[in-house]
């Protein structure tokens, strides 16, 4: 653990964005004792400029709701459907890759054309399908995320199954008497552990830009507030009043840059033969 923590802060811009989660996460977690209040609840005139106020540092939205309230309320749930979603993407890659990977065969050409099919569809114009087909609530979000976010993940296993599955020590498993079963949960996946992870900081990144488009065009949950929500709700006053898309607008751009460093730094700390070959 000590060897990874150095590796890791060697790269600098993965301490920073950790940094910057570690703060997203803090806002997020004590977003009910800072703001009290349902972040829906009218506060002030409408329009009310940042700074103009001091209990409103971010001023008011068209309907004089707290900006300030908004941000940290869209923070859990920009951060509870990239985290959910991103485990659901992995309860469904992971075998399916693994299976496809460890048996071959027909097995992988079944598993494999079956991924395809998904990767065939745009994932955005999948998941508005999904959603337009269903009710938009934030469970069918977090389901539609995931379903159109599991083949990546299902080829990057398959691809590090088929490198191990041929190594000595998953050859004197298999002649130990152990189960495709055990072989593949002790001895396969530990290995092919580090890509998945870096992959998984990387898919909670692209989850929360997921989930911001489909608020901004109105597909997400109605009841719940996002910061996809409140640049789609503050686009026809732009012009006016650039400053309410402009910060739930940074909010997923620090968010998405700290996850992308922290993947980075992941990939560093993880696979430090590839940092050296690469140097």
């Amino acid at each position: 653990m000590r060897d990874f923590w150095k590796r890791y802060c060697r790269n600098r811009g993965a301490i920073i964005g950790l940094l910057i989660l570690t703060l997203v996460i803090l806002v997020a977690i004590l977003a009910p004792l800072l703001f009290p209040q349902s972040p829906w609840k009218m506060v002030q005139r409408p329009f009310l400029p940042p700074f103009a106020q001091g209990d409103l540092l971010l001023g008011t939205d068209a309907v004089g709701r707290d900006v300030m309230a908004g941000l940290a309320h869209g923070a859990y749930v920009s951060l509870l459907v990239g985290l959910v979603s991103t485990i659901v993407a992995l309860a469904i890659g992971v075998p399916i890759g693994a299976s496809a990977g460890y048996f071959a065969g027909s097995v992988d050409d079944a598993l494999m054309r079956f991924t395809e099919f998904f990767q065939t569809i745009p994932s955005f114009a999948l998941a508005i399908v999904l959603l337009a087909t269903f009710q938009p609530s934030l469970t069918f979000v977090i389901i539609a995320i995931a379903i159109v976010s599991w083949p990546p993940v299902a080829r990057l296993v398959r691809g590090e199954v088929l490198s191990l599955r041929t190594r000595e020590f998953i050859e004197a498993a298999t002649l130990s008497g152990l189960s495709n079963l055990q072989i593949i949960t002790r001895h396969i996946l530990p290995n092919a552990l580090p890509p998945i992870i870096v992959l998984a900081s990387l898919m909670v990144a692209q989850a929360i830009l997921l989930e911001s488009a489909l608020s901004f065009l109105g597909l997400g949950d109605p009841n719940i507030m996002s910061w996809g929500y409140m640049i789609g709700a503050a686009r026809t006053v732009i012009r006016e009043q650039w400053w309410l898309s402009f910060m739930p607008g940074m909010a997923i751009l620090l968010t998405v840059l700290a996850l992308n460093l922290i993947g980075e730094g992941l990939n560093d700390a993880l696979n430090p033969r590839l940092t050296r070959k690469s140097k």
